[in-house]
C-alpha cells in the first residue's frame, strides 16, 4: 500500500512508538528528527489528501533571517538555527532556495531610530553585516524605492516551502516512518501505558503523541483532555501578485519598519522562487480556520472566535488598525496607497488577484498574541500550540526542539 494514499480502514489496531498529528511542515521535520534520534516506529497523521495543504503551503516563501526577534528569545534562537540548517537541506536534497537578502525601508526620518534600532537587534541575534544604508546606497540595491534610509539583511532569502515539506516527507518515509493523509483524527483514548487515536482510518495505538495540528491545535489539545491558556484565532493575510511591468521594480524584498504598536510586519513585496513577485500582506479576521477568502466561513470557528473574551480585548487594543486592515482587504485603491508608501512607481494596472494564507495565532484571555512559540507537555503527549513566524524557516530547528521534549517525557514516564 502507497503510505500516502488513503485506505477504507486497518484490519487491526497498528502501533508505534510516536504518533504526529499534522502533516505541515513542523510535524513533518519533528517526525525527521525523531527518526535521527533513533524512533523508526513513527507514524504522521494529515488530515487533508495532501501534505502542507495549510499554513505550509499558503506560506509567503521567505527564509526569515531573525532580525525582529527579542535576542534571547526561542524565536530568535531557533530562526537562527533552524534558517541555516534549512539552507543545507535544501542544497543536500536538490531544492531550489536563493540568499537573496532583503531591505528593510524607513520611509521618513521618524522610523529612523526604530531601524537603528532593528539593527541592533539583528546584530545581538548574530546576523553578519548588518548596516543602515543612507538614500544613495538604498537606491543601489532597490532603485524604485522611497526611503530615507534602509537596512540591508543579506541572510533573508526565499523557497517553496511546500516543497520543502514534501522533502521532509520523503526523508522521513526512507527513514522507515510512516506518512498517512486523509486521516483526520477523531478523539484521543488512554488505556493503561497507551494512547489510541480514533481516525477516519480506524484506531491508531501510540506510547506518545505530538501535536502539529497547527489551526486546529488548541482544539487537538481540548480533544485530549488538556485546557490550554491560549484560543486559536484566525488571520487570513491577502496577496496581489504584480504584473511583469510592476515585477520589475522589485530586485528581491522590500520590507516597511514595522510598527511597534502592531503584531504584523505591514504590507511589503517579495520576489518568488517560482518567478514573479507577490505584495502584501494585509491582515484580517478569517471567518474559518481555513477561510481563503470572505465567502468562507464556517459558524463553529466563528462562534469560537467571537465567544473567547481574548477576542474582544484584542479588538478593544487594535480596532484602528483593524478597521484600515478591512479597508484594505475591501478597497484595491486603499492597498495600492499603502504599497506606494514603498514603491511609488506601483500603479493599480500592476496588481493582479493573488492568493491568501490564514495564520493560526494563539491569544490569551487578556488579548495578548502569544509572541513565542508555546509548546506545552502532558503525559504521553507534547502539544505545540503557537508556531507563528518563523515557523517554516526554523522547523529543522523546532523540530529538534520538539523531539528532545518528546525524549524527555518518554524518559520521565519509564523512570
Amino acid at each position: 500500500m502507497n503510505r500516502n494514499s488513503p485506505a477504507p480502514g486497518f484490519s487491526q489496531t497498528p502501533r508505534f512508538d510516536v504518533a504526529i498529528v499534522g502533516g505541515g511542515i513542523v510535524g513533518l521535520a519533528t517526525a525527521m528528527a525523531l527518526l535521527e534520534r533513533g524512533h523508526p516506529s513513527l507514524v504522521v497523521i494529515e488530515a487533508e489528501k495532501q501534505l502542507a495543504a495549510h499554513q505550509t503551503g499558503h506560506n509567503s516563501g521567505v527564509i526569515h533571517s531573525g532580525l525582529y526577534y527579542k535576542p534571547g528569545s526561542l524565536k530568535a534562537r531557533l530562526c537562527v538555527e533552524g534558517r541555516e540548517a534549512l539552507y543545507r537541506f535544501c542544497a543536500e536534497h536538490g531544492i531550489a532556495c536563493e540568499r537573496c537578502g532583503k531591505i528593510v525601508v524607513a520611509t521618513d526620518h521618524s522610523e529612523m531610530p526604530a531601524l537603528e534600532a532593528l539593527c541592533r537587534r539583528g546584530t545581538a541575534n548574530g546576523l553578519a553585516g548588518l548596516r543602515v544604508l543612507s538614500i544613495q546606497e538604498l537606491r543601489e540595491h532597490e532603485p524604485h524605492v522611497a526611503g530615507v534610509g534602509g537596512l540591508r539583511v543579506s541572510e533573508t532569502g526565499i523557497v517553496d516551502f511546500a516543497e520543502v515539506a514534501r522533502g521532509y516527507a520523503r526523508v522521513v518515509q526512507s527513514r522507515g516512518g510512516q506518512v498517512m493523509t486523509d486521516t483526520r483524527l477523531l478523539g484521543v483514548l488512554r488505556r493503561e501505558r497507551r494512547i489510541i487515536l480514533r481516525t477516519t482510518r480506524g484506531d491508531i495505538a501510540c506510547g506518545m503523541m505530538v501535536n502539529c495540528g497547527g489551526l486546529q491545535s488548541d482544539r487537538i489539545a481540548r480533544m485530549c483532555g488538556l485546557r490550554p491558556a491560549v484560543r486559536i484565532v484566525p488571520f487570513r493575510g491577502e496577496y496581489y501578485r504584480l504584473s511583469p511591468a510592476g515585477s520589475a521594480l522589485v530586485r528581491n524584498l522590500i520590507y516597511p519598519v514595522p510598527d511597534p504598536a502592531f503584531p504584523f510586519l505591514g504590507v511589503h513585496f517579495t520576489r518568488m522562487i517560482g518567478g514573479g513577485v507577490e505584495a502584501g500582506p494585509n491582515a484580517v479576521p478569517a471567518l474559518s480556520r481555513h477561510g481563503y477568502s470572505w465567502s468562507q466561513v464556517n459558524g463553529r470557528d466563528l462562534l469560537d472566535a467571537m465567544g473567547f473574551v481574548g477576542t474582544w480585548r484584542l479588538a478593544g487594543r487594535y480596532w484602528r488598525t483593524g478597521l484600515a486592515e478591512l479597508y484594505r482587504s475591501l478597497s484595491r485603491r486603499a492597498y495600492l496607497k499603502a504599497l506606494q508608501r514603498l514603491l511609488p512607481a506601483v500603479q493599480l494596472e500592476h496588481l493582479q488577484p493573488g492568493g491568501a494564507g490564514v495564520r493560526a495565532q494563539a491569544l490569551g484571555a487578556d488579548g495578548r498574541m502569544v509572541d513565542d512559540f508555546r509548546i506545552e507537555s502532558a503525559p504521553g503527549m507534547v502539544h505545540v500550540l503557537n508556531a507563528p513566524s518563523p515557523a517554516a524557516t526554523a522547523s529543522i530547528a523546532i523540530g529538534r526542539y520538539i523531539a528532545e521534549e518528546v525524549v524527555c517525557r518518554r524518559l520521565g514516564s519509564e523512570g
